[in-house]
Formats: structure tokens, C-alpha cells, sequence
């Protein structure tokens, strides 16, 4: 089995070693490497490039003085990354600006992503990565909703934002209007309520398991034991009886006097 591996991968460490100069490369020397290294070496952090800093801050001046009515509030991110924030009723017209103006290009949608803020009055906030290949930049475009209120889809805009709407309303029920296939895209068929708000229950409404009688799977309310119900993540294993130590608790005097009867 070794002999027939190493005639399989003789060839590729041939080319290897021609192409290194005829160096080669031991396991041994890695390690060593890697021993050497200092025990108290910190991750590093990407230095702030001041000048794409400030072009990327000049950009966002120019989308708001572009856009007043919809852009809000437009700031850069510590990985240089320019945030723009907008009304929830500018989201085709400030997509389709950044996607066709000459200065921006900003032709690929990454993705779409949710947040889920409960204490806030428009307790969801979307946003919109794009990506400009002719500049090689990141800009995200963030809006906020409501239980409620529609959000007008971004499809017309981006194709590919069809199925990120699609996984934003199974997963947190924001509504996208004029898209053109509104279902869900990642829970079952018939399934009720959102699983990624903070007010969804971490075990869930239903539960699936296959009946023997049907031969199928079916879908049953949750139905869960009392011990479960009594988990606590501080002291997990106490909670369970039988895993509790019992201790010795001092009998009521009717008890004794009961015991010493039936003696």
C-alpha cells in the first residue's frame, strides 16, 4: 500500500522540488519552526488606511448629497468598509444608483443579512452587502422595519437577491413586496411562526418523529418532561433526579411515630 502511494505522488513531489529549486521540505522543520516561535505572540490587527479612509468617507458625502431625500446617515466601519444608512422606502432607488452610477459599480450583491433588535421600535434592520469589482470596494446599505410594514424587494435591482428575501422572510417574517415568489425557502411546509426572532422559543413549537402506525414522519406539538423544564445552564446536572444526590432530610415526629408502629 505505501510502495503503490508513493508512485502515486512521486511525480507531484518531482515537480514540486523543480519548481522549489530542489528544496525540500520536512515535517521536522516545520515543527522546529513553530517551536521557535514566541509563546507571546498577539493576533494583529490590520492597520487603518488612513487615505481609503477618508476616500471612503468623501463616497458616502457624495451618495447622501447625491440621495438626500432617502440616505440618513452614511459612516465608515474599522474594517474600511463604508456603512449607508437610508430609509426603508429608498431601497430600490439607492441600490439601483449604487449598482449603475460610473463612480460606484457596485454590481454583485454579496448578501442580505437580518438583525433582530426587540427593544427597538423597528426592531429589524436589513442589510445589503454589495461588492464593486471595477474599484474593488465593500459598501453596505442597512434600512430598518417592522412586524408590519413591507420592505419594497430588491430583485428588480439584483437578481440574486431573490432567494436572500426569500431566507429573510422564512427566518425572521419581514415581508418583501413585489417579489416574485414570496415563500419560504429553508423551514417545512406548513411551518409556523420565524425561528430566527428573539422571542421564538429555542425548542419550538412542533416536533418531528416517524410513527410506526402511519409508516411517515409527523409533526406533533412539543411535548417536553418536567426535568427539562427545570434546566438550569449554571448547575445543569442538578437539576435531573438521577443525578441529584439525595440527602438526608430529618423525618417529621408523625413520620417516626408511624414507622415505630408498623415495627
Amino acid at each position: 500500500m505505501a510502495a503503490s502511494l508513493r508512485r502515486f505522488w512521486q511525480p507531484s513531489l518531482n515537480l514540486f522540488q523543480r519548481i522549489a529549486g530542489n528544496r525540500t521540505i520536512s515535517t521536522s522543520c516545520v515543527r522546529q519552526q513553530y517551536s521557535e516561535a514566541p509563546k507571546d505572540r498577539k493576533t494583529t490587527v490590520k492597520p487603518q488606511d488612513i487615505t481609503t479612509h477618508e476616500t471612503l468617507k468623501e463616497f458616502g458625502r457624495y451618495v447622501g448629497s447625491c440621495m438626500p431625500k432617502f440616505v440618513e446617515k452614511v459612516e465608515v466601519s474599522n474594517g474600511n468598509e463604508l456603512d449607508v444608512m437610508i430609509h426603508p422606502d429608498g431601497v430600490v432607488p439607492v441600490l439601483s444608483f449604487l449598482k449603475d452610477h460610473m463612480n460606484a459599480q457596485f454590481t454583485n450583491i454579496v448578501d442580505i443579512a437580518g438583525v433582530d433588535v426587540p427593544t427597538r421600535q423597528y426592531r429589524f434592520e436589513l442589510v445589503y452587502m454589495l461588492l464593486s469589482l471595477r474599484f474593488n470596494a465593500r459598501i453596505k446599505v442597512k434600512t430598518y422595519t417592522d412586524e408590519l410594514t413591507p420592505v419594497d424587494s430588491a430583485v428588480s435591482v439584483f437578481n440574486g437577491a431573490n432567494w436572500y428575501e426569500r431566507e429573510i422572510w422564512d427566518l425572521y417574517g419581514v415581508y418583501f413586496a413585489n417579489h416574485p415568489d414570496m415563500r419560504r425557502i429553508l423551514t417545512d411546509y406548513g411551518f409556523e411562526g420565524h425561528p430566527f426572532r428573539k422571542d421564538f422559543p429555542i425548542q419550538g413549537y412542533v416536533e418531528l418523529r416517524y410513527d410506526d402506525e402511519v409508516k411517515r414522519v409527523v409533526a406533533e406539538p412539543v411535548e417536553m418532561a418536567q426535568e427539562f423544564r427545570k434546566f438550569e445552564y449554571n448547575s445543569p446536572w442538578e437539576s435531573f433526579p438521577k443525578f441529584r444526590a439525595v440527602e438526608d432530610v430529618p423525618l417529621a415526629e408523625s413520620e417516626t411515630k408511624k414507622i415505630e408502629e408498623k415495627k
